[in-house]
């Protein structure tokens, strides 16, 4: 079978959190099941070092920080994320002092016709094919990215050399927990005996939850809101969230003993490690700017970030699960808004999102190619305007197709 096929039989075979949702067959929470599959693939996650890392927001953000500083002091440094936005092989990466290279074609094709086991989560297999590859490629490092939560996610049967967790916030509060503290415990499941822990920074609510699970399991227990970093070049542009996850990220280091790194290469870590759809600027006239946050914090600080005085159109779409009630009151009024819906049964039907938005400017285009061309037209009207296109991963991923179409 051609990738293509595959990737397709991989969809259609295990059912994915991206496109099912949480459904009984889509998210499995618990090792036992990964641990007998990393089992049958020989254990790959034991033959190179590790770094772990958890939140609710930025760790996408921080995991690509972390790999483009080990790339740029000499280390072959493997990078899994999720989720992808256009090709499935941007999860499994490898960043090197020369490039990025995304997991080929070849090898996802080898692996599922040698390792695909039915039964397993989505999760569980690109887990599995991320640790098979990164060990068959002999890296360094690898920086590993929790799929949801921690205490169970399926990532968490690795021992690293630190333990990270990027923010909490309420987010899958129905799987992870109705209060920050409750989150936190679940995200602190990937402390590890006597491996170094590293959060964000000190809340009355989360904290003592830290520092318990860290006194369980007897993890050294640092906050980056404590160590004296360097500031980002000063020609980076690190808003909204990104000045948290450079800090976050260079503590890290830190702790690590890790120097000989570009500070500039960690500024510059989207073109680094090829991570897309965090504040990605898709057009230059009018500004084009897309981000895949999707919850009250993480937009807070988008919409903080755009503030200007200049026109400004959103194009918003969002999943039915999402707590748009929250964010509503979060967005700019003075904005002008074209409201879609992505091709995903998972999304917020356009009746339902402008119910919750009444109160806002808006218009409605079911498809998100076509807001964002009506948004493009409505532009030209307008003098120094700025798009921004967000709410949900399926926005930025059919808007940077769509771009990309042009």
């Amino acid at each position: 079978m051609d990738y293509k096929s595959v990737v397709e039989r991989l969809f259609e075979r295990h059912r994915s959190v991206q496109t099912a949702g949480f459904s009984a067959d889509a998210y499995k929470p618990g090792l036992e099941q990964m641990v007998s599959y990393a089992k049958s693939l020989g254990n790959p996650q034991d033959a190179f070092r590790s770094i772990h890392v958890a939140g609710t927001n930025g760790k996408g953000t921080v995991c690509s920080m972390l790999a483009a500083a080990l790339a740029s002091s000499g280390l072959r440094t493997g990078l899994y994320t999720s989720p992808h936005l256009i090709d499935f092989r941007e999860r499994i990466k490898i960043v090197g002092p020369d490039g990025v290279e995304m997991i080929p074609e070849n090898a996802v094709c080898d692996f599922m016709e040698r390792y695909d086991r039915a039964g397993l989560s989505f999760f569980e297999v690109t887990t599995g094919m991320a640790f098979r590859w990164f060990a068959d490629r002999g890296v360094d490092v690898a920086v590993i990215e929790t799929g949801l939560g921690g205490r169970l996610d399926s990532t968490n049967i690795i021992t690293p050399l630190i333990s990270i967790i990027t923010s909490i916030g309420l987010d899958h509060c129905s799987l992870l927990g109705n209060t920050r503290a409750e989150i936190a415990a679940e995200k602190a499941g990937i402390f590890k005996p006597g491996v170094p822990a590293l959060v964000w920074g000190r809340d009355s609510e989360t904290q003592p939850v830290f520092e318990a699970i860290a006194s369980r399991t007897g993890s050294p227990l640092y906050f980056a809101e404590d160590f004296d970093l360097p500031a980002p070049p000063a020609d980076a542009c690190l808003g909204g969230t990104e000045a948290l996850d450079w800090r976050v990220a260079l503590s890290a280091l830190a702790i690590l003993g890790q120097s000989g790194y570009s500070l500039e290469t960690v500024a510059d870590y989207k073109l680094a490690t090829g991570l897309r759809g965090r504040w990605e600027q898709l057009c230059d006239d009018p500004t084009v700017i897309c981000d895949i946050g999707h919850n009250p914090q993480a937009l807070a600080a988008n919409f903080a970030r755009l503030e200007a005085p200049r026109p400004l159109i959103v194009v918003y779409g969002a999943m039915a699960d999402k707590d748009v009630d929250s964010i509503a009151p979060l967005m700019p009024t003075d904005a002008e808004y074209i409201l879609v819906q992505p091709r995903t049964p998972r999304a917020m039907s356009l009746k339902d999102l402008a119910l919750k938005l009444k109160r806002l400017n808006f218009t409605e285009q079911q498809s998100v190619a076509e807001g964002v061309r009506e948004a493009l037209l409505r532009a030209r009207e307008l003098p120094g305007p700025i798009i921004y296109i967000g709410g949900s991963t399926f926005v930025v991923s059919e808007a940077i197709s769509y771009f990309e179409s042009l």
